[in-house]
């Protein structure tokens, strides 16, 4: 039974950021219970909204990052506008951003200024290398980091260049952590009672995701380096990528009790008992020889009949889905993954939520993503401006809203 309130309630965030990784850590806070106020630049508003996929004017990359947030259009380079974003940062607890090293303190936003009104603010900044060091002022994006972190240089096949990353791993990474960092300071600040800066970097995140290459070079000495070995990993045999009569899929039996398992099944008690495969260390210095056997095994046969004899035998495996095929999965549907939305444009879609599940409280229901300046009147008033000064700052571009949006009110 849902007992509890969402985890974060109360607690009041500037998302002072664009793109992806910063909006993803605030859109992760506003799942988790948290009022999340998306403050963008007059006219154009955060980059996101310009990202494709596009459908009757409306981005659907920034529908997703940006949903369950109110938005506040306000120009910051006005001395009255940044008195409002700073009379906002005196009642918030979380601050987020992600531009590069010094830009918001040359707007009087960064984190000293903004600590100076409000001690108790948890600011987050996320960039490419971090606030310290000698690329720290470098532009950069997640691109970026996955190349120089050495994760590209391990993707595709040995004997052509490294394959680009579909997904944005660097990013959500990064936001990822920027979220557990956040809730943490939030916890911290409960001791201390003051906040604290938090600084993030794509490249470091990127880096301390290697679960293996780092401690493969730096325990040998630097003699050994890990290399592409497209489908397959040959340091956890078996484990990897195969073809089948009608597409592909994965079969993990990289430990010596699903080798077994597998070994029986595809050759019997004499590949089962093949000295050559018995323990890891065999299999590895083996490994080609494991893959072509299996190989061997799947490639005459259909993708289906392949997963329900394996998983008969107890062997991890998985078919490698489109993602049209994902979203249709039962066990996406029944990990209420997507939810439901009514755009006023678009009339109802599906978006992919953030994937928290607790045992008594329930993430939000998050809002469709804010328009341009759609909440600008409710949160000047909420700071003690009257009708007629946000009027006025309205008139003078300091407020902006989308004009469609003025039309429709």
């Amino acid at each position: 039974m849902l007992k509890q309130p969402p985890l974060l309630k109360g607690i009041r965030v500037i998302d002072y950021s664009h793109f992806l990784a910063g909006p993803y850590v605030s859109r992760c806070l506003a799942a988790l219970g948290a009022e999340v106020i998306k403050v963008e630049r007059p006219k154009t508003g955060d980059a996101g909204r310009n990202h494709p996929y596009f459908i009757k004017g409306q981005s659907g990359y920034f529908l997703q990052q940006n949903m369950g947030k109110k938005g506040l259009c306000v120009n910051v380079k006005d001395p009255r506008g940044l008195e409002l974003l700073k009379k906002l940062a005196r009642e918030s607890d979380v601050f987020v951003e992600n531009y590069r090293p010094g830009a918001l303190e040359k707007l009087g936003l960064g984190y000293e200024a903004l600590a100076k009104e409000n001690p108790r603010l948890v600011y987050c900044s996320v960039s490419a290398y971090g606030q310290t060091g000698p690329d720290s002022q470098r532009a950069g994006f997640g691109l970026l980091a996955e190349a120089k972190s050495g994760a590209m240089n391990l993707i595709g096949q040995p004997d052509d260049v490294p394959q680009l990353m579909r997904m944005p791993v660097a990013d959500m990474y990064a936001g990822a952590h920027g979220v557990a960092a956040v809730c943490a300071a939030l916890f911290g600040r409960h001791t201390t009672g003051v906040g604290q800066h938090i600084d993030i970097a794509l490249y470091d995140c990127m880096v301390s995701m290697h679960d293996y290459a780092v401690q493969f070079h730096t325990l040998s000495d630097g003699t050994e380096v890990v290399k592409r070995s497209g489908h397959h990993l040959p340091q956890s045999t078996l484990y990897g990528v195969f073809s089948a009569l009608d597409g592909a899929l994965v079969i993990a039996a990289q430990v010596d009790e699903a080798w077994g398992k597998l070994a029986m099944l595809i050759g019997g008690d004499a590949l089962a008992n093949d000295t050559r495969f018995k323990t890891a260390v065999n299999r590895n210095a083996h490994s080609q020889e494991a893959v072509r056997l299996v190989e061997a095994w799947t490639q005459v046969r259909s993708v289906k009949s392949c997963l329900e004899t394996l998983d008969r035998a107890e062997v991890p495996c998985a078919p490698v889905q489109t993602i049209a095929q994902a979203l249709a999965d039962p066990q996406i549907q029944s990990r209420n993954l997507l939810i439901k939305q009514d755009h006023p444009v678009l009339g109802p879609i599906m978006m992919p939520t953030v994937p928290f599940n607790f045992s008594h409280t329930q993430s939000n229901t998050l809002d469709i993503a804010p328009d341009l300046g759609q909440h600008n009147h409710e949160i000047a008033s909420s700071l003690g401006y009257s009708d007629a000064e946000i009027h006025a700052m309205a008139r003078d571009g300091v407020l902006y809203e989308d004009p469609a949006n003025c039309g429709a009110t």
